[in-house]
């Protein structure tokens, strides 16, 4: 559940070379800075609709569109066949595989993106891997540093490992659907074809084929005549 190939199809990236030898999924965050500084190639071959900004080294393929407003901060790579949409920004050490979507007003960082990932509306990615066809719905926050001092631990069938990063989002499973305004916490893994609904705050491990969802009931209660007066 915790190893690389538990939770991605690593042919569903031209950048597998970063997990090899990692125990651990997480480990392959330590490794994206490194692996930037020795593969990235710079060059662009996007279109862009309107006007958007890049600095630093970037490498962007081909059919790939980025949109007005858009801010791309190097060293990043972007696959080809991609929509970078209005006002997305992309802030160093970043990889994005093909046929991605980041939408308007999205937010990455330090994150590795296999194939097919859609991070389309008002969504904060940081230090996390995201696997092939894993979504995230409108509003999805994936939060990357604890509130208190330390290094992120991992709970897992009642043991606790230290990942040994201070900063460390989630890790994404493949087809993994995360609902709208959800909240991962720290160090959240979730396994393949899983499932988070709309307003859950997650923290630790949902294996995978599994369903998390908030079960607080909704209470309805009769308008007082002094508010429909005021209506």
């Amino acid at each position: 559940m915790l190893q690389p190939a538990d939770l991605f199809n690593l042919a569903e990236t031209e950048h597998a070379e970063i997990f090899e030898g990692c125990e651990f999924g997480w480990e392959a965050l330590k490794r994206i800075k490194g692996y930037l500084e020795h593969h990235l190639q710079p060059g662009t071959h996007h279109r862009c609709l309107g006007r958007c900004f890049i600095d630093g080294p970037v490498c962007i393929g081909e059919g790939t569109v980025i949109e007005d407003g858009a801010m791309i901060k190097g060293p990043v790579i972007i696959g080809r066949d991609c929509q970078i949409r209005h006002n997305a920004y992309i802030r160093s050490d970043v990889i994005i595989g093909d046929r991605c979507v980041i939408g308007n007003s999205c937010e990455l960082k330090h994150s590795l993106l296999f194939n097919d990932c859609q991070v389309p509306h008002f969504n904060y990615v940081g230090d996390s891997i995201l696997g092939h066809h894993a979504h995230l719905g409108a509003g999805v926050k994936i939060s990357n540093v604890k509130l208190v001092p330390g290094t992120v631990t991992v709970e897992w069938e009642g043991k606790l490992f230290d990942t040994g990063l201070r900063k460390f989002g989630a890790l994404l499973g493949d087809n993994t659907d995360i609902g709208c305004n959800a909240v991962l916490n720290p160090g959240s893994i979730i396994g393949r074809n899983s499932v988070i609904y709309a307003n859950t705050a997650w923290r630790g491990v949902l294996p995978a084929n599994q369903l998390a969802k908030n079960k607080a009931p909704i209470e309805v209660i009769p308008r007082r005549e002094t508010l429909l007066r005021k209506a």
